[in-house]
């Protein structure tokens, strides 16, 4: 094994995990050079995925407040409370996600935060070359190729360590596997996503109530929308990618619009480039990625979505992954070599990576079928109900993953038991004012240790 002495390390992709990442590891003197495929966003206006939107929670405020970026974001950032959920009838129902105001998630704009951090990172002294694509590694003789994406020209540089943080398609996680399996699976989920737009209103203002999550649940699929600091809303359609209804079912933008006027008829109104938007946006396609390694010995990492890319059903991508940076940064500090600190972080990370994926996954399911549900909706009054009467022991599973630190793996076999305690509690129960609260105070005690961290 070799000691963790050369203080030079090299991160493939400086979207938000790899610009997050080079921020950390440069405030702790290392000499960080970060290669990124795309052009610089400072130059060229964001050429990320399609989405805009992301939620930022309390894992991602963390790595915010560490970063020293997290009053610059929030003055970006749209508050929602919950979900607003919009019934076929065009009747709505605020669902908040928390106890109040101090329980909230933001919707922060992609492009932007990306800006903010790769700015902070090279501040702090990394080192980030855009239009660099990872052609090719040897890792035996720890020297990978660079292309220059502008005139196609390679070159080779000499590395100690790589760092993927190159997202879903990772070009570093192909060159690994070609060296050493990597146990690469891919999930799609069957289903894909459109985007669209809400435009601003006449005045300037926001034509749906801006601090909320809305949903248009339909049974199997969904639209919901975002807000933005610019006063639109980005709308996304989930819809199978085969079935009826299904994406193999809209040909063409009449059908797709046809849809709308039947299930989502309130948006429909609100979105007067319809058209022009369903036919100039892809459709774009949904999956779990998992691995069986990580890590190629000392010499190569990932992390973020490059080790364990997830559906956005729980807004925790970004989240998680900003937490994988300060897991890393900490593992590196803290080991006495390479191998030993991705051994360490691998070992940390995988099973919070494998439960988050897992909750986001349910959470599709949650959103699309069961908001509107009123069993689900009966369940989740008694969910507050047992959450004022037992602080800190029932904590719900949402408020776990969104509002605190706790480790997703925790969250989510806690949220297994108390689901159990709820179904069991209002099975049979048509109002949960006739829910036996004795009986279920006992159920909390006996199953439910208090939580600790967060």
């Amino acid at each position: 094994m070799e000691p963790v002495t050369d203080r030079r390390i090299s991160i493939i992709g400086a979207g938000l995990a790899g610009s997050l990442l080079a921020l950390l590891l440069a405030r702790r003197d290392w000499a960080v050079d970060v290669y990124e495929k795309r052009p610089d966003p400072r130059r060229r206006s964001y050429a990320g995925g399609r989405s805009i939107n992301l939620a930022l929670a309390e894992r991602g405020l963390h790595a915010l407040r560490l970063a020293g970026l997290r009053d610059a974001v929030m003055a970006q950032a749209v508050m929602m409370r919950g979900r607003m959920v919009h019934a076929l009838d065009g009747a709505t129902q605020l669902l908040r996600y928390g106890r109040d105001d101090s329980e909230v998630i933001w919707s922060v704009h992609r492009g932007r935060l990306n800006l903010s951090l790769v700015e902070a990172a090279e501040a702090a002294g990394a080192t980030l070359y855009f239009d660099a694509r990872l052609d090719a590694v040897d890792f035996s003789a720890r020297r990978a190729t660079i292309v220059d994406e502008c005139d196609g020209a390679g070159r080779e540089i000499d590395f100690e360590v790589l760092l993927g943080a190159d997202g879903a398609g990772s070009g570093l996680r192909a060159a690994m596997d070609r060296v050493s399996d990597l146990g690469e699976r891919f999930e799609p989920l069957g289903h894909g996503y459109r985007e669209l737009e809400i435009p601003p209103a006449a005045d300037g203002g926001f034509l749906l109530e801006p601090n909320a999550l809305h949903i248009w649940p339909r049974g199997g699929y969904m639209c919901i929308a975002l807000p933005n600091t610019e006063h639109t809303f980005t709308v996304t359609l989930f819809l199978p990618a085969k079935g009826d209804p299904s994406f193999a079912t809209l040909p063409d933008v009449g059908a797709a619009r046809a849809l709308f006027a039947r299930d989502f008829a309130d948006a429909l109104a609100l979105m007067p480039d319809f058209d022009a938007d369903w036919q100039a946006n892809p459709v774009g396609q949904l999956g779990t990625l998992s691995l069986a390694r990580w890590r190629l010995g000392g010499s190569a990492l990932l992390l973020g979505d490059a080790a364990h890319a997830m559906v956005p059903f729980h807004g925790q991508g970004m989240n998680c992954a900003f937490e994988d940076c300060i897991a890393l940064d900490r593992c590196i500090e803290q080991a006495p070599d390479w191998e030993t600190a991705f051994a360490r972080f691998e070992s940390e990370r995988r099973p919070d990576a494998e439960a988050i994926q897992a909750m986001a996954l349910e959470n599709y399911v949650e959103m699309r079928d069961q908001v509107d549900d009123a069993d689900f909706l009966r369940q989740r009054a008694l969910e507050r109900i047992l959450a004022e009467r037992h602080p800190g022991r029932f904590v719900s599973r949402y408020a776990m993953v969104s509002f605190m630190r706790v480790p997703y793996s925790v969250a989510f076999e806690r949220g297994k038991v108390q689901r159990r305690i709820l179904v069991e509690c209002t099975s049979g129960v048509p109002e949960v004012g006739q829910v036996d609260l004795v009986r279920a105070d006992r159920m909390v005690v006996e199953r439910l240790a208090m939580l600790e961290g967060g």
